[in-house]
């Protein structure tokens, strides 16, 4: 008997050199997939720019104001130094806060974040909005005037002045302090149109009677209508009564509300359920409670106006795909916010083909071997 008679089969597939083949084919197919990529620019890059760009300048403006006026910096509670950030404690400061979350807000590429929110509703020029803000995020409150300004977009104002801890708490320094000086350089185009104390009840039950003072003497300052009834269930009726003879809620595009006003929200929706982002008129209304009060917002859901909620910060910018209270402040420009990057869907399939082909090659050629292998009827195959 030869040495070729007693030679043992070894199909294709078993070979080593082929399997080696296959694994270096499949390891330079899966490199060369990953590293060839596709820059997905923002169809709204523009104008994200253009806000954030605008929003790093109101922020400096406002900063330059502050420090003129003697105030100083908490570099500890204010590590970038925007100079925008609150005390913990001040006569007018309603309630506590969350530190991270206005910081994340005084980023100007948050406006570029509005501008992402209201591009998804596919809001432009020619369109009005709602904004509902009160002092506690004058970060958010900025981001969303100026991305409005940056679309063309009208956007109608009321704000409560009560603010949070480390929000626009410092009396001289309010957030209608501020946005009287952003309308004046031309930052913003609208100022607010009414005004309430805010805090609990919308009517600062938890401020002293001074704190009440300091904020209606601000608005006052200002010439702006004071919003203050009896009932909550009253000032929240006069919300609905400025906005609607500015335009018929039907017909405002969006309603915008910026922090966790009670006016805004009303007590029949449970703020921790409510989604940051844009919420449609069916969520809202599986979250409500009857035995509640209606908030403006859940009026404007009514008439089927989508929300746009700036609160829970840390799962808006998760959305988003931002950073979280970064320090320092990123680049305007930078993240997936701007530019997503994805891998290049042709280079990957042209990677599967070659390694699915290369093994079905092998694989097929195999098959081949051993059909014919067995039709000979070698008893000293080993398959």
């Amino acid at each position: 008997m030869s040495d070729q008679d007693v030679r043992i089969f070894i199909p294709s597939i078993q070979k080593t050199s082929n399997l080696v083949l296959i694994a270096i084919v499949s390891v330079l197919s899966f490199t060369a997939a990953s590293l060839i990529k596709t820059q997905i620019i923002s169809p709204a890059y523009d104008q994200k720019i253009a806000a954030a760009t605008e929003m790093a300048g109101a922020m400096n403006y406002l900063k330059t104001e502050r420090l003129e006026s003697g105030e100083i910096i908490d570099i500890e509670n204010d590590p970038n130094e925007t100079g925008l950030i609150g005390s913990q404690f001040s006569l007018i400061t309603t309630d506590e806060g969350d530190l991270d979350s206005k910081l994340t807000t005084l980023d100007p590429n948050f406006a570029a974040a509005l501008v992402e929110l209201y591009s998804q509703l596919s809001l432009g020029p020619g369109d009005t909005i709602a904004i509902l803000v009160t002092g506690s995020m004058p970060g958010g409150n900025m981001a969303a005037l100026i991305a409005a300004k940056a679309m063309g977009i009208t956007p109608i104002v009321i704000s409560s002045v009560g603010a949070s801890q480390w929000g626009a708490n410092i009396p001289g320094f309010t957030w209608l302090d501020m946005e009287a000086r952003l309308f004046e350089k031309g930052y913003i185009n609208t100022r607010s149109i009414a005004a309430s104390i805010g805090g609990r009840n919308d009517q600062g039950r938890l401020l002293s009677p001074h704190g009440r003072r300091i904020i209606r003497k601000t608005i006052s300052d200002y010439q702006i209508p004071l919003i203050h009834h009896e009932s909550l269930e009253d000032n929240i009726r006069e919300r609905l009564t400025l906005f609607n003879e500015q335009l018929p809620l039907s017909h405002y595009k969006a309603v915008v509300n910026v922090g966790g006003g009670v006016a805004s929200l009303g007590t029949n929706l449970n703020p921790k359920l409510i989604p940051p982002g844009i919420v449609r008129r069916t969520f809202l209304q599986s979250i409500s409670r009857p035995d509640g009060l209606k908030g403006v917002i859940s009026h404007f859901a009514d008439q089927d106006v989508p929300l746009i909620h700036i609160l829970n910060i840390r799962s808006l910018t998760q959305e988003l795909k931002m950073p979280f209270a970064p320090i320092p402040i990123p680049e305007i420009g930078s993240g997936e916010l701007y530019a997503e990057i994805r891998y290049n869907i042709w280079a990957t399939l042209i990677a599967l083909i070659i390694v699915v082909g290369l093994v079905y090659g092998i694989g097929y050629r195999s098959h081949q071997q051993i059909r014919h292998r067995m039709e000979q009827h070698e008893p000293d195959s080993v398959l």
